[in-house]
């Protein structure tokens, strides 16, 4: 094994939408940082999700979660300006508020419960989902099917290309010199003097601090390094419509969404298949049916294609930021919001790592809670 001699602040592991995020915003921060990425035959959801940067309904059961998602929703118009100026992509992103159809009254009352119950947890700071009545949404959605009884509106949510995003995060991170290295699968990763060890196909590599960002790898790595990760994948299953040249949808909602390119892409599949990727006709036909329940107007758009992805999801769905006590410098991060939480990744976790410690700011995510949960 050859020893990589390129000196760096820090390692980030996992060129996904989570570590390169990071990793920009550590070089930012003026850290010297190097990326170690396993190919594109990972299981990579920065590839095979939705797209949303989505507020309402997140945190209902972790408060502090909610606030997080919140602030990064805020930091996104700059985020995204930001990541455009440095790289002259645009990232297609908007931010013109989301709806989740209701199609029943049970779901419209625990939509409304769920909105009120949130209604103070940002403080100040609005938690800005209402729910709106039929009336309301056949302004917004034209076409609606009968079965849509109501909806609730967050005025924060919004959407992206995350292509677009993984491509120009990747871009900013070469403008600030971080080092990319693909193909470079790491083995295993420990404490060296003062500093960290990664070993890979591609040598060894080393500096003072690591950051494991590797979605469902950051498992088998973390344990050499005294950090706990607990996470289980689930499936979700998207098809996708051939380009429309109308503007069908004037926002996204949380099954539908119309791309900056002009395509719908229909989901919210949640499937318990282990880390299969594979699509069945029968989800896709029941993601399907509920989508023209809700818009009849997409039965006239041909389907092109359907993908299955794996999402990084811990036991109660929940960021999971650990940071080692025994191995000081060392950090796993994982969550299954990627895409909503890159800004507050990339401008403002990226520089707590940066500090060399959590401190007590991201205590409601460290992984104790689950064994305290066992517990009670």
């Amino acid at each position: 094994m050859t020893r990589n001699e390129a000196a760096s602040d820090t390692l980030v592991i996992g060129g996904g939408v989570v570590g390169a995020a990071l990793a920009w915003g550590l070089a930012r921060a003026g850290e010297r940082v190097t990326v170690l990425d396993d190919g594109d035959i990972v299981l990579r959801a920065s590839r095979g999700n939705f797209g949303l940067v989505w507020v309402q309904s997140k945190g209902a059961k972790m408060f502090d979660y909610a606030r997080w998602t919140r602030r990064s929703a805020d930091l996104w118009p700059e985020f995204a300006a930001t990541i455009g100026a440095e790289t002259g992509l645009d990232l297609a992103y908007e931010k013109p508020g989301g709806i989740h159809f209701m199609l029943s009254e049970t779901e419209l009352e625990a939509a409304r419960a769920r909105n009120f119950a949130m209604k103070d947890v940002t403080g100040p700071d609005d938690y800005g989902a209402e729910i709106v009545d039929r009336h309301e949404l056949d302004k917004i959605f034209p076409g609606l099917g009968p079965d849509v009884i109501g909806g609730s509106y967050g005025h924060h949510d919004g959407h992206v290309n995350p292509l677009k995003l993984l491509r120009g995060l990747h871009l900013a991170m070469e403008a600030r010199g971080v080092r990319y290295v693909s193909n470079a699968r790491v083995e295993h990763v420990s404490k060296d003097g003062a500093g960290f060890t990664a070993e890979t196909a591609k040598g060894r590599f080393s500096a003072a601090k690591v950051v494991l960002a590797a979605g469902h790898g950051t498992t088998e790595l973390a344990p050499a390094l005294g950090l706990d990760m607990p996470l289980r994948p689930e499936k979700g299953q998207i098809l996708v419509t051939e380009r429309c040249a109308t503007r069908l949808l004037p926002m996204p909602t949380h099954v539908l969404r119309q791309t900056d390119e002009g395509t719908v892409l229909i989901g919210d599949s949640h499937e318990n298949t282990g880390y299969s990727t594979a699509s069945y006709t029968p989800v896709l036909t029941d993601i399907a049916r509920h989508a023209l329940r809700c818009f009849p107007a997409l039965a006239a758009l041909k389907v092109v294609r359907s993908w299955g992805c794996v999402r990084v999801l811990s036991p109660d769905g929940c960021p999971v930021y650990h940071a080692s006590e025994t191995c000081p410098g060392a950090f796993a991060i994982a969550c299954h919001s990627g895409v909503t939480l890159a800004a507050a990744h990339a401008m403002e976790l990226a520089d707590v790592i940066a500090s060399g410690s959590f401190g007590d700011r991201f205590a409601a995510f460290h992984p104790r809670r689950f064994s305290h949960a066992q517990a009670h």
